[in-house]
């Protein structure tokens, strides 16, 4: 079965419009040429697809199953096609990276604009995700390269080291732990806590430690973003756990302090991830060398899985 994307255009009209006249108005067809090709594809895929009713028409069960599919299609055509006119105006290289959000925060704004000065006609598609879902798009192909926490496992995919970054204590600037230099997480015991979402890496880094060191954290309130979590710190609702370089963003704003932990947990990896370097692009094993170097200079030679 063959169906052309003129008839699926038209077909999301119809949808959008629950008319038939209507759609052919839109599209600039014949409401005759309209009926056929809606006849011809109900034809081909052996079920209707449209309810016809008196004042329009409505979708029959198999046709909202098309409509989904018919607007991923179009929308996938329009990305394809915003993606290869680009090439036509200078653009000779496209990588994309996926990156949890201390790497978004801490690294890579300086370790891009570096990478983009000395490549000015690459295009750098950048998403912010949780580790655990950075892994599944560079091991699907979704993205060339992601960027992770260390601790979280990664299974079917190419593993370098990227950087490290040290996790800190954050409490309002009253709080009774404020005075104090360094602190282990045994010590937060009874303090109410504001965590990120269970899907975040954080989150199950600071689950395991507690659960490592014997002791339960209150985890009052959950969030999706290191400034939310410093907003409710800032407003006296709780402590929390945060990268220490992301919290320097709101320590000059907001009455908060960061005071260091004392356990080895707190020192950690974050690391790069692509599915095969050897496969990469030209481009995208340049990124993965300037990451992993600072350079791009050298190569990353024989990797480790």
């Amino acid at each position: 079965m063959r169906v052309d994307f003129t008839t699926l255009k038209l077909f999301v009209a119809i949808a959008d419009e629950r008319s038939l006249t209507r759609a052919a108005e839109r599209e600039h067809l014949a409401l005759a040429a309209v009926s056929k090709r809606i006849s011809d594809l109900e034809a081909h895929l052996r079920t209707p697809l449209l309810y016809r009713q008196p004042k329009g028409v409505a979708l029959t069960p198999a046709g909202d199953a098309l409509l989904h599919h018919a607007r991923n299609l179009l929308d996938n055509i329009q990305h394809m096609q915003a993606d290869l006119s680009e090439f036509s105006e200078g653009i000779n290289g496209h990588v994309r990276i996926h990156a949890n959000t201390s790497a978004v925060i801490a690294f890579l704004p300086e370790d891009l604009a570096a990478f983009s000065a000395q490549h000015p006609q690459i295009r750098i598609d950048l998403e912010e995700r949780v580790s655990s879902e950075i892994i599944h798009a560079v091991r699907e192909g979704l993205t060339d390269i992601g960027i992770f926490a260390g601790h979280v496992q990664a299974d079917g995919v190419q593993v370098f080291p990227y950087r490290h970054d040290r996790l800190v204590l954050v409490v309002p600037s009253g709080h009774p732990l404020a005075a104090r230099e360094r602190v282990t997480l045994s010590e937060t015991v009874g303090y109410d806590f504001i965590g990120l979402q269970k899907e975040a890496s954080l989150h199950s880094l600071l689950s395991e430690a507690a659960q490592q060191a014997g002791v339960h954290l209150r985890v009052r309130i959950q969030v999706r973003s290191f400034e939310a979590i410093c907003r409710m710190i800032h407003t006296g609702l709780g402590i929390g756990v945060l990268p220490e370089q992301a919290v320097r963003t709101y320590l000059p704003s907001m009455a908060v302090r960061a005071v260091a932990i004392e356990d080895a947990w707190a020192v950690r990896e974050l690391n790069i991830c692509v599915r095969q370097y050897d496969s990469l692009s030209l481009i995208a094993r340049q990124m993965v060398d300037h990451l992993a170097f600072g350079n791009g200079e050298g190569g990353l030679g024989q990797s480790r899985i």
